[in-house]
């Protein structure tokens, strides 16, 4: 197994952090800095700028404008954009709705919504998750009837990330109830969300911001053209575009940026006359982090080895979304401890980051369940990575 990195590889890696360092702007390094919550603005105008530079799907074919990077380059790419602190691509259309169509779509489906979603004019959301329906995913209960040329859909998505500002929705749908197996049954629709009978409705996190929404069909026409791969084949589907999230949920680059950011904080805090870093207790709690941190980095260096020699990550890719996301929450909270008093307040300057801290560690509390809840993940390595 090799972990080192190649020459040209490091190469590489020199030239991304170069041009991080001369095209991303000011306001934007900052705002993720503040933990400042971002708009479709804010994404739509990085998204766009890594358009311009053909740097904004890596991992797309080169006819569609993908980079021609192998696995390891675009390892190094989101790592170095994590951590030089740009704000994150909203991955529902460029990373997961493209991988669907770039596999199951039909060349009109990859012609018309592939080109816009490159571009960042058009935004997608997510509809799996409904209430009763999150980890058991496939008790769904959103019901779509053909009728003619078009499905008319009826049901309720939650927790449904930028649906706000969402141009479209891909969803899972129940298209018959008459098989055993809960899993067949289901489609995969993409909704345009300014059909007649889309709602959107925000929900309040504890954090105070506005992120996820309930989305409601009321006899919403979809057309039959706007399934992806075949009817009833919803679950294969899904199934699919989980691997690529949870490929992506580590953000090692990240928690390297805020790991720094931490032992810097924690070296300006005082604690009975001395600086927090110096502290016994913390400083156990932190260098326990620190190695967690370096241990999730070489796993999916071997992860990295294994796509090098062609062999395509299997079910310990949930390693990955459980370590990445534990180590995500674990950040927060050391943070929030070494913000001392002041930092548990909800509310404050949205300037100071002492007064963000609770809100970050507030909403940091998904990242254990998105993507398929830890629990879920352990139960697939049991059983599919370790036999148990």
């Amino acid at each position: 197994m090799d972990l080192d990195l190649a020459p040209p590889e490091r190469a590489f890696r020199d030239e991304v952090r170069t041009w991080l360092r001369a095209h991303l702007p000011d306001d934007l390094r900052d705002k993720v800095a503040r933990y400042a919550p971002l708009g479709r603005d804010d994404l739509a105008r990085w998204h766009r700028i890594l358009a311009a530079q053909g740097w904004v799907a890596p991992a797309w074919p080169t006819e569609w404008g993908g980079t021609g990077w192998n696995a390891t380059l675009r390892y190094l790419f989101e790592e170095e954009c994590g951590y030089a602190g740009a704000p994150p691509l909203s991955p529902f259309g460029i990373t997961m709705c493209a991988a669907v169509l770039l596999r199951f779509g039909t060349p009109a489906q990859k012609q018309r919504f592939l080109p816009p979603m490159y571009r960042g004019d058009e935004f997608w959301c997510q509809g799996y998750s409904e209430p009763g329906s999150g980890s058991d995913l496939a008790s769904l209960r959103t019901f779509a009837v053909r009728r003619g040329e078009h499905y008319v859909v009826t049901g309720q998505k939650i927790w449904t990330t930028h649906a706000h500002f969402a141009d479209w929705i891909f969803c899972l749908v129940r298209t018959s109830r008459e098989s055993e197996r809960r899993q067949e049954g289901i489609s995969f629709l993409l909704i345009d969300m300014k059909t007649p009978g889309v709602t959107v409705r925000p929900l309040a996190l504890m954090d105070g911001g506005h992120e996820v929404n309930e989305v409601f069909f009321d006899d919403v026409e979809v057309p039959v053209d706007n399934r992806v791969h075949d009817e009833g084949a919803g679950w294969t589907v899904a199934k699919y575009l989980l691997g690529h999230e949870r490929m992506n949920t580590a953000r090692i680059g990240t928690s390297r940026r805020e790991l720094e950011r931490l032992k810097h904080y924690a070296a300006q805090q005082m604690c009975d006359g001395r600086p927090l870093i110096d502290e016994p207790l913390f400083r156990m709690k932190l260098s326990r982090l620190e190695i967690e941190v370096m241990a999730l980095s070489i796993t999916n260096l071997r992860f990295l080895d294994a796509l090098r020699a062609g062999r395509p990550p299997g079910a310990e890719v949930s390693l990955l979304k459980i370590r990445g996301t534990e180590i995500q929450q674990t950040l927060t909270e050391l943070m929030l401890e070494a913000g001392g008093p002041l930092a548990q307040a909800l509310s404050g300057d949205d300037d100071d980051v002492t007064h963000a801290l609770a809100r970050r560690y507030c909403n940091y509390r998904k990242t254990t369940i998105y993507a398929g809840s830890n629990e879920i993940q352990r139960n697939i390595v049991a059983k599919q990575a370790l036999g148990l």
